[in-house]
Order: structure tokens, then sequence, then C-alpha cells
């Protein structure tokens, strides 16, 4: 009994965690507790495990090590954390969520759906300036979800469309999410960032593709802004002017500038354009020029601030500007100046940004010190071995061994956040993809794709949660219309959340048929083989500088050089005169010192 526990001793320690969690123990605990208690008994056991067991007391004095050294405490990476949830929570407190729902619901708001799609698209860009889901949700919850009940959106659409778009925080970089896995699987946050670009914007196509077709269907579950609520009025077609004359100016500035700037004109260009626009659209506004219609100056004048946002950040770190901490950094900066320019930056919005990204942030970092205990045990009993054997042992390869690690993040993403599952799971199953010869960039955006999931399960969804504490639970008087609103239930929010999940699980599949969509992060990859390599011939000479093969004379006359004797070493010139030979003592006679 004894050897078959001590020969055993890895997946009775997996399972012995899964029931910690399950029981309800915090999971930072729940790691460290199992390792610790583990290590005792490994230690006690190692006798009688054959060798499968290295423990020994003496291994405790690693964790210091473990914990101050640069997998925790001096962890460059994970320093982005904080900076991208401070400048999230900024901006969320700085109302630029509840600008850009009113203007894009405006712009959308003559289409059927186009709440939906102003919500889809406000998701994104949200998910593109924050990373933080909770602050996407609760914030779209708050703004949308009312506006949407009271023209007469169906429950469960709307709630399910909320609660969609805020996850996709978790897909869309700068999620707090990539940079994590990039951590666990010893990537660069940059390359992550990268390949899950592609996949997020299909993700938000397919949203929006949902919408529509659920449009064509049921055209009752989401009709169209009435007339009277659309007072921005009428002016897409002057927004299709503004982008010509941006596009225009762009284009001209990037003639005069390429001279002297080389690569970097396309972007110096495109700046200038956006910022010629954007200083027209505002000076049109406060000088009452009326030059563009109110439709397009609200347009110009809330959009452009957040996708300014987003290249400060993203794009000095695609284009190797600034690393992701870096860009963080810039960020929240940046958050600060533009809640400073809304007039909403105060010492309270600081305190409380301050705070929840002290939370966040211990919370990270105390189930990064367990897992660092767990994993301490766990790779002493060899189970990084058998987790390794477990899974390259499954039928039909590197897709059987895809398809089974997305079925167990899937069903593990009912119980557990997806920050657990990436201290918890992800460096088991590194190993065994590295081992696959599986790209883990790739294999990252997809286990990333996959742990968006943990938002939306029902019952356990942390989206629904946030949604939940956001929407109404008793009937309530509409302050515009004076009608009374039913409440929103739980189940109308769990069903709605249902054909997004299924909606991400295709995105799943998508990512594992086309992986190029993620593996574009490594640029155009040249096949030696199709490279050409030609040398010159010089006068006289065959080519590489040999004589020709066939005694020829060279080219101009003369006569071809004789080939060398590569027998005899080669003569730089004149050689120095010979030393005499030395006499060979005799040795049949005793030495003589005299």
């Amino acid at each position: 009994m004894m050897e078959f526990i001590a020969q055993n001793m890895a997946p009775i320690m997996f399972a012995s965690l899964i029931i910690f969690l399950l029981i309800g123990y915090p999971v930072a605990f729940s790691l460290a507790a199992n390792g610790l208690m583990f290590f005792f008994i490994g230690v006690l056991l190692s006798p009688y495990s054959g060798g499968s067991i290295n423990l020994a007391w003496p291994l405790l004095h690693a964790l210091p090590d473990n914990f101050y050294g640069s997998r925790v405490m001096s962890n460059d990476t994970l320093l982005a954390i904080p900076f991208f949830t401070f400048m999230g929570i900024v901006l969320e407190r700085s109302g630029m969520a509840e600008d850009l729902l009113d203007t894009i619901g405006q712009l959308f708001g003559p289409i059927r759906g186009g709440l939906a799609y102003a919500v889809i698209f406000v998701g994104a860009l949200l998910a593109a300036t924050t990373g933080v889901v909770a602050a996407s949700v609760i914030a779209m919850g708050l703004i949308s979800l009312p506006i949407m009940l009271r023209y007469g959106y169906d429950r469960r659409l709307a709630s399910g469309v909320i609660a969609a778009s805020g996850t996709l925080a978790q897909i869309i970089p700068p999620s707090l999410v990539l940079i994590v896995l990039a951590d666990q699987l010893g990537r660069s946050v940059g390359d992550m960032y990268a390949g899950a670009l592609i996949p997020g914007l299909v993700l938000t196509v397919l949203y929006m593709s949902y919408i529509l077709i659920m449009s064509i269907i049921r055209p009752n579950s989401m009709p169209a802004l009435p007339l009277e609520a659309r007072t921005l009025g009428h002016g897409v077609m002057w927004l299709l002017v503004a982008l010509l004359v941006t596009s225009a100016v762009s284009y001209a500035a990037y003639r005069y500038l390429a001279p002297a700037h080389g690569d970097n004109a396309d972007i110096l260009g495109a700046t200038a354009g956006v910022l010629f626009i954007y200083i027209v659209a505002i000076a049109d506004k406060r000088l009452n020029f009326n030059m563009m219609s109110r439709l397009a100056q609200q347009v110009i004048i809330v959009l452009i601030p957040p996708l300014a946002l987003i290249f400060l950040v993203l794009g000095t770190i695609f284009l190797g500007i600034a690393t992701p901490t870096e860009g963080g950094a810039m960020g929240s900066v940046g958050a600060l100046f533009m809640a400073a320019a809304k007039g909403r930056l105060s010492l309270d919005v600081v305190k409380q940004a301050l705070a929840s990204t002290t939370r966040l942030s211990s919370f990270v970092l105390f189930i990064l010190i367990g897992a660092r205990v767990f994993s301490l045990t766990f790779y002493g009993v060899n189970g990084h071995i058998w987790v390794e054997h477990l899974l390259t042992s499954l039928p039909g390869g590197e897709v059987g061994f895809l398809i089974g690690v997305n079925m167990l993040v899937f069903f593990l993403a009912f119980f557990l956040d997806f920050f657990e599952l990436a201290f918890i799971i992800v460096p088991l199953l590194a190993p065994a993809a590295d081992k696959l010869g599986i790209d883990l960039i790739w294999f990252g955006v997809l286990l990333g794709v996959n742990m968006q999931t943990s938002f939306m399960h029902p019952p356990f969804g942390f989206a629904l949660f946030y949604l939940r504490s956001v929407a109404a639970r008793v009937p309530y008087l509409d302050r515009l219309t004076g009608k009374q609103i039913a409440p929103v239930t739980t189940g109308q929010i769990y069903w709605g959340a249902v054909p997004f999940v299924c909606i991400q699980v295709i995105m799943i599949g998508l990512t594992i048929a086309f992986p190029q969509m993620v593996m574009h992060y490594k640029g155009t990859t040249v096949d030696p083989g199709t490279i050409d390599y030609q040398v010159p011939e010089m006068p006289g000479l065959s080519p590489l500088g040999t004589p020709p093969a066939d005694g020829a004379a060279p080219a101009g006359g003369g006569t071809a050089p004789a080939a060398p004797d590569l027998s005899q070493p080669p003569s730089f010139g004149d050689a120095p005169p010979a030393k005499p030979a030395t006499p060979q003592p005799d040795l049949s006679q005793p030495p003589s010192f005299n």
C-alpha cells in the first residue's frame, strides 16, 4: 500500500487539489497547503517510491529564492498587470464608456440591432484600452441595458450581448490574461499580443454576425431606435467626407515626410491626418462654423482619443518602441490626461483606482506564490513527467492533444477563474505542447480564447455576476418615457449567455483549423531552398577562383596557371634558411654533464 501511494503521488496530489477547490477553499491557500502537505508526505514515503520521489528537507530552502527571484517578486513581465488595471479603472471613471456608447449608439441607431452593434463595437474598443472585464461589463450594463430595455430589446439577447462584449477584454490586447500566459509559457508578451490580435477581431465579427442573423430571424427582438431618440440627427455622409479628407491629408503628409523619415513616414502621415480632422471637429463645434453635421462632430471628438490611447499602448509595443510594461505605464499616464481633459480627474478617482489595482495585484501575487509552493512539490514527485506522458499519449497526435486539452480547460472553466487556470494548468500543459512541436504562442492564444468562456459559463461566470449586480432586480419607471420596465431575471442573463459561449467554442475550432491567424506574428518566413546564390565571375578564373577544369587558356591569352601542389604546406614567400639538424644523443651511454 505504501509503495502504491508513493509511486502514484502525482495523480493523488492533483486530485487532492481539485477536491480542495471544489469544497471552496481560496485558490492561493489550496495550492500552498497542498504543496506543503504533500512535501512532508513525499519526504516520508521517498524510500518506498523506487526513485520516483525526489524530495528532501533541504529543498524547502529553494522557496525563498522562488518567491524573491525572477519568477514572482522580481518578474518584470507581471509588472504590466497593475499598470493596465490602473489605466482601465481610470478610463472607466472618466466617462469614456458612457460617451462612446451614446455616440456609437446614435451612429448605428437607425438600423435593426443598432444598439447591439454599438455595444459590441464599444466592447472591442474598451477591451483595447482597458483590458479589464469587470470595468467593461459594469459600464455597459449601467449605460446600455436600460436603453435597450427602453426600446424593446429582448432581455436575453441584451444581457448576452453586454456580457459577451465585456469578455472581449480577455483576448484583445492589452489583455491581462495574455500577460500571465506569456509569463507562464516563457514567451514574449509582445508576440502574444500580436498573435491574439486577429483572433480577437474575428471573434468580434462573429458576435456581429450573430446579431445580423438574429435581426433577420427575429426582427422584433431588436428594433431600431425611434426617430425621436436620435438626438444627434443624421449626417453619416459628412462622416464619410471627413474620412476622405483625413486620408488625403495623411497621404500628403506621407509624401512630404517620406524622404526624411523613411519607413516611419506612413505612421507620421496617418497621425497628422487624424490630428488635423480632430482639430477641425473641435473648432467646428466650439466656434459654431457648422461645416459638418453634429453626428460627425461627436463621432470624431469621442472616437479619436481612445484610438490615440490604443496606438500609444499597442502601437508602441508592436513597433518595438516600448515593452509591455512601459506601454502600460504610458497608457496609465494617458488615461489620467483623458480624465483630466473631461474634468473628471479627482483625488477620489485616483484613490479608487489605486485601491482596486492593489487588490487585483495582491490577488495575482498570492496565487502565484501558492503556485510556486505547489509546483516545487509536484515537480519533486515527477508530476510534470506524469502529465506529459498522459497528454502526449492521447490518440490523434497534435490535433488529439489540442482537442483533449481544450475540453479539459473548458470543463475547469466552470469552476476556476482565468488567473487560476493560467497559474495551475498552463505550467503543466506547456511542456507536453512543446514536446509535440506546437508553437507556444499559438497554444497560449488558443487557451486564452478558451479561458474567455470562464467569464460566460452559467452559473459561475464572473461576467454574469457583474451584469447581475447592475441589472434591475425589481420593476422601475423609465426616466424618459415614464413607462414601467420589468426587471431582468437571473435566468434571462444565463440563457442569454449560452449562444455566445457556443460562438466562443466555434472560435476555438477556427483557431485550431487556421493557425495562421496567430502564426502571422512571426512575419514572412523564407524557404532556404528558394535562395539563389550567385558568385560573380573573375577574368581569367573559373567560378570560385579555381583553374579552368578543361585546361583551356584563360581569357585574354597567356598560360593557364599550374594547379597548386596540395600535398605540401603553402609557401608565403622566401623561406628562412634551414637550421642544421640536431645530432641524435647516444642513449647507450650514460649522460655527460661536462
